[in-house]
């Protein structure tokens, strides 16, 4: 049977990729390898009755134009509010962002009243940053080596835009660029703490520390989640994240599309310099007018097209792609809710995000530990508990607790993964247990997956959670590689439109969409 667009790779935005192409008219299958819908956005029951999100935990930058042009909610999306970001310190104060603007201002002056001033300032500011680099997320980045006029076009108003911005704002948007994270709030604040909780995310998913320039974009690509229209609002997906990935797949299968699961890629099959089908596993061939992979350019070029049907130096960029998988993940299966000795009992602050980032130099020396190919003794940890918000995830009473941790480098200096994996969730367990001490007590399962078992069973190369870092060399215009940003590849009707395209990681969907357009356009152009 002929398609005219197969995709490979059922996560979320291979799913709003395709639910875009049927919605145009386009015949189209979906290919997953695995049983389940999703990616790293997928929702499954590991411990009998507990169901963990087992990758992906939060949403905020899933982008509403898509939430409402595939009518997400009607096919089951739901998002839960985040009440804010706990942190416990060692020694038993805490910081407490809610988010009631005012009772945060007020956490905060419990620290310094300079800097309950500044986080007003600095939140106007950020929303500026982050209105000005919205658009780019739907944008198709020029190639600026192009002389297409259309490409043109958008670098002048990208010039004109930025020109139009205040004194200010122009200088808060290159500092975001080139600076460090901790660099960058130096400039806004003095509690330690407060610093090193809004540092972390400009690490998410990065082999970076809070030092190392570059992670204040990172902090900003973050910054830019929105949940009905309110700027650094994060969610939860009612029944997990795999609930988003079986949205986009109700809407594509609406829109005519069809998905198969337990269904592996082994080739793309290239005849003539042109994409003709692609090979599966189990000995079949499908052909298409249009493949498109969302899986990552080593997995794509690499393994599924072959180097010898591509230009030397395409080939030798996709080899340089940065990937440096950092993060681990640990899902716990609970009795009770932990019970932290800076803010004792069920209280509202367990609803929220809990992270475990005390100060800059903490943070600091975790990425110490990863420099040097050991996973952080004493690492950064992000903590939610998503069966306080929707309790259908969990059994009467019991909980569970996902746990993202940094710094979990995929090369070891010693040992290997496999001998390290239980040794690195015990670091994990102990260093939660410093703050609540009742964790160890209650844990019923765990299930602890290092960047190795990320890349095995999400198809995540090196287990990097957006496809390849997010550093300035690799976004835009360079995302994944120069000359080939504008999800086409070299390969005519090859196409890509997974995480490592602009803009990039996180359950956003905006590749899968730009991808779309842009395919939509080529076909209809007669690319």
């Amino acid at each position: 049977m002929h398609y005219d667009a197969i995709v490979i790779g059922g996560g979320h935005n291979g799913l709003i990729h395709a639910a875009y192409l049927a919605r145009a008219g386009r015949k189209v299958l979906v290919l997953e390898r695995r049983h389940v819908l999703g990616g790293a956005a997928v929702t499954e029951e590991i411990h009998p009755g507990f169901k963990y999100s087992v990758a992906s935990y939060v949403v905020s930058l899933l982008r509403p134009e898509i939430i409402r042009e595939l009518d997400l909610p009607r096919h089951g999306l739901e998002i839960l509010p985040l009440d804010g970001t706990f942190t416990p310190m060692p020694g038993g104060d805490y910081l407490w962002r809610m988010n009631d603007h005012a009772m945060t201002r007020r956490q905060i002056a419990r620290h310094s009243r300079e800097d309950a001033e500044a986080y007003e300032e600095y939140g106007k500011a950020m929303v500026e940053m982050g209105r000005f680099v919205k658009p780019l997320l739907a944008m198709t980045p020029p190639d600026p080596t192009s002389l297409d006029p259309r490409g043109l076009k958008d670098l002048l108003s990208l010039g004109r835009r930025f020109r139009a911005l205040s004194d200010d704002d122009r200088y808060n948007q290159v500092q975001l660029m080139t600076m460090s994270a901790a660099d960058f709030l130096d400039q806004w604040f003095e509690t330690d703490v407060l610093k090193a909780t809004m540092a972390a995310s400009g690490i998410i998913g990065t082999f970076l520390g809070v030092r190392s320039p570059g992670t204040a974009y990172v902090l900003l690509h973050h910054y830019m989640g929105e949940i009905d229209g309110a700027f650094r609002s994060w969610g939860l997906s009612r029944g997990g994240t795999g609930a988003i990935s079986e949205a986009c797949a109700a809407a594509a299968r609406e829109a005519g599309a069809e998905i198969r699961t337990e269904t592996s890629v082994s080739r793309i099959i290239v005849k003539d310099g042109t994409v003709v089908g692609v090979a599966l596993e189990n000995g079949d061939y499908l052909t298409g007018t249009v493949v498109s992979s969302s899986v990552d350019p080593h997995l794509t070029f690499l393994k599924m097209v072959g180097a010898e049907h591509l230009p030397d130096e395409f080939v030798s960029d996709v080899r340089r792609y940065k990937f440096r998988g950092s993060s681990g993940k640990v899902n716990l299966a609970l009795d009770a809710l932990p019970d932290f000795t800076a803010l004792p009992g069920a209280g509202p602050h367990l609803r929220g995000a809990i992270s475990i980032s005390p100060s800059v130099d903490y943070m600091e020396r975790a990425y110490d530990d990863a420099k040097y190919g050991r996973y952080s003794r004493k690492p950064y940890i992000d903590v939610v508990i998503p069966s306080l918000t929707d309790p259908s995830l969990a059994p009467p009473g019991k909980h569970v607790m996902s746990c993202f941790v940094q710094y979990a480098p995929y090369h070891l200096r010693e040992g290997t993964w496999d001998e390290q994996r239980e040794a690195f969730g015990d670091a994990v367990i102990r260093t939660l247990a410093e703050y609540a001490p009742n964790l160890r007590d209650i844990i019923l399962h765990r299930q602890v997956l290092t960047p190795l078992d990320i890349e095995r069973q999400f198809g995540l190369t090196e287990g990097n959670i957006f496809q390849g870092e997010l550093t300035l060399e690799q976004l835009f215009f360079l995302r994944p590689a120069p000359g080939w940003a504008r999800y086409r590849t070299p390969i005519r009707n090859l196409y890509m439109c997974g995480s490592a395209t602009h803009p990039g990681g996180g359950i956003m969907g905006a590749p899968g969409r730009n991808a779309a357009r842009t395919v939509v356009k080529d076909v209809s152009g007669g690319r």
